[in-house]
């Protein structure tokens, strides 16, 4: 009568030595190496894998709609309409952490962008750029740590990554540089290269 509790005790020691063998069996998951590595949700509820930008040179900025800054959204339509076709794309994240200068939905910012500075660049979901609730993007974007020279906090509204075409950062630009400013620019045209180059490259 003993023997069954026993047995009962050792094929479910057997059990547990076989997950814990399985377990390290399985590779750790691989941290980030580039802000092109994480999935986001676009402003219309759709998960995006930001790895679809590879190959593309990519503006990252975090944008409000009731902030001094916000008329920088003319200037960064601007440059899209100048320079998508060579493979500029650039992606807007919406943010309430500063003066609290995006308190809207999704779908009334969306509504705002369009309707006020005709956007058609891509637009994603409110995130947090800092503190507590940060998002994965934004917390290797601001990392010391995460192998790249551009980081430390998000300091207001309208701050802008720029992505090579390797999905490695090239360029950090402060809230108060308009996205148009000749530095900018020259960035913008060193990254996406001669114009035969980048029409190669977006094929």
């Amino acid at each position: 009568m003993r023997r069954r509790p026993l047995a009962a005790l050792a094929l479910f020691a057997m059990l547990l030595c076989s997950a814990a063998l399985h377990a390290d069996d399985e590779p750790a998951a691989a941290a980030p190496s580039s802000p092109l590595d994480f999935t986001v949700t676009a402003i219309d509820g759709t998960p995006t894998d930001l790895g679809t930008y590879k190959g593309k040179v990519v503006m990252i900025v975090n944008v409000a709609s009731k902030c001094g800054n916000t008329p920088q959204y003319k200037q960064l339509q601007a440059i899209y309409d100048a320079y998508k076709d060579r493979g500029l794309v650039i992606l807007a994240f919406p943010a309430n952490d500063f003066g609290k200068q995006e308190p809207g939905t999704n779908e009334e910012i969306a509504t705002f962008c369009e309707t006020t500075y005709g956007v058609t660049f891509d637009m994603f979901a409110k995130v947090s750029v800092k503190g507590a609730d940060i998002c994965p993007l934004y917390a290797y974007l601001t990392s010391t740590t995460a192998g790249h020279e551009f980081g430390g906090p998000i300091k207001w509204n309208f701050d802008k990554f720029l992505v090579g075409r390797d999905g490695q950062l090239i360029k950090r630009i402060a809230h108060k540089t308009k996205p148009d400013s000749p530095d900018v620019i020259a960035a913008i045209e060193a990254a996406l290269g001669p114009a035969a180059e980048a029409a190669e490259a977006a094929e």
